[in-house]
């Protein structure tokens, strides 16, 4: 009988705190909700502001995909969560693990695959497995490299490679990301070959070309990703080289230029690059500051 009585009480207890307890859920609901709309489309006019600034115009289906990213994954350009490559969205291993972080990852376990390894001819593969939390049965997903299939930027890092797109794989399994990761890229495009000097119409053509200026400023993205360069700083820098106030009064051969004498940086090491950057950046207020002063007489 005491027990009845105790369980009506309780009941009876619950009853009277539910409609409070329910209205303030709602309403901090709403609260939540309407502050989550307002970062989301901050994020969504930052994303596409920034696009467009580092890719030019762009297509409204190509828009329309940063949108959903930003909206799904809450993915940022501006802290190199993605990259547009030949007009294609790619994540980077940093905007997954972001993903990962935001969503509470339980864990990611790797593994060496001993039977596709050869240490000699570097050739590496590994399996990866993620885990969204501690119950979970974990998304597998591989990652194989060798010197035929990664860029030569990360030439004799092969091993690495192979770890991170094994992780990639597993992690864009396991949120529901169905873009490719740009380490999973087999290799980039080098240099386009010089139009034949023979045909002056085709070299026009080629130069004029809107594609292989995509390709350029693809090429750019991809070495200040790899090397963690400051990307204002190699901006500024690429003006300086090119001779022109912003990068998209450069000719398609100056940028070509760039971005190869970019590359030779870099395989020298990237403490020189980013050196030689850095002292570009402290002269510049100087030359700006000369610059207006001369303008000004």
């Amino acid at each position: 009988m005491k027990n009845e009585n105790s369980a009506r009480r309780k009941v009876a207890m619950a009853k009277r705190r539910w409609p409070m307890h329910q209205k303030g859920r709602h309403q901090t609901g709403k609260i939540c909700s309407s502050a989550q709309q307002r970062t989301v489309r901050k994020a969504q006019t930052a994303n596409a502001a920034l696009a467009k600034a580092l890719w030019g115009e762009l297509t409204p289906q190509t828009l329309n995909a940063l949108r959903h990213l930003t909206t799904e994954h809450s993915l940022s350009i501006g802290l190199g969560d993605l990259l547009l490559l030949d007009g294609r969205w790619y994540v980077t291993h940093s905007g997954l693990l972001r993903v990962a972080s935001r969503n509470r990852c339980a864990g990611i376990q790797v593994q060496r695959v001993r039977a596709l390894c050869n240490a000699e001819q570097s050739k590496w593969a590994f399996k990866a497995t993620a885990y969204k939390s501690t119950r979970c049965k974990g998304f597998v997903g591989y990652g194989d490299a060798d010197p035929s299939n990664v860029s030569n930027l990360v030439r004799g890092a092969e091993l690495r490679v192979a770890e991170t797109r094994a992780v990639n794989r597993a992690l864009r399994k396991a949120y529901g990301i169905g873009l490719c990761s740009v380490e999973e890229i087999g290799s980039f495009p080098g240099p386009l070959p010089p139009a034949s000097p023979n045909s002056q119409n085709q070299r026009v053509a080629t130069a004029a070309e809107p594609q292989n200026g995509h390709r350029l400023r693809d090429r750019l993205c991809l070495l200040i990703r790899q090397h963690q360069l400051d990307a204002a700083q190699v901006k500024s820098y690429a003006n300086h080289f090119c001779g022109t106030e912003t990068l998209r009064q450069a000719t398609r051969e100056q940028v070509e230029s760039f971005v190869n004498h970019l590359v030779e940086l870099a395989s020298q090491g990237r403490d020189k690059l980013v050196a030689q950057l850095a002292r570009h950046a402290e002269a510049q207020p100087t030359d700006d500051l000369s610059r207006s002063k001369t303008e000004a007489a």
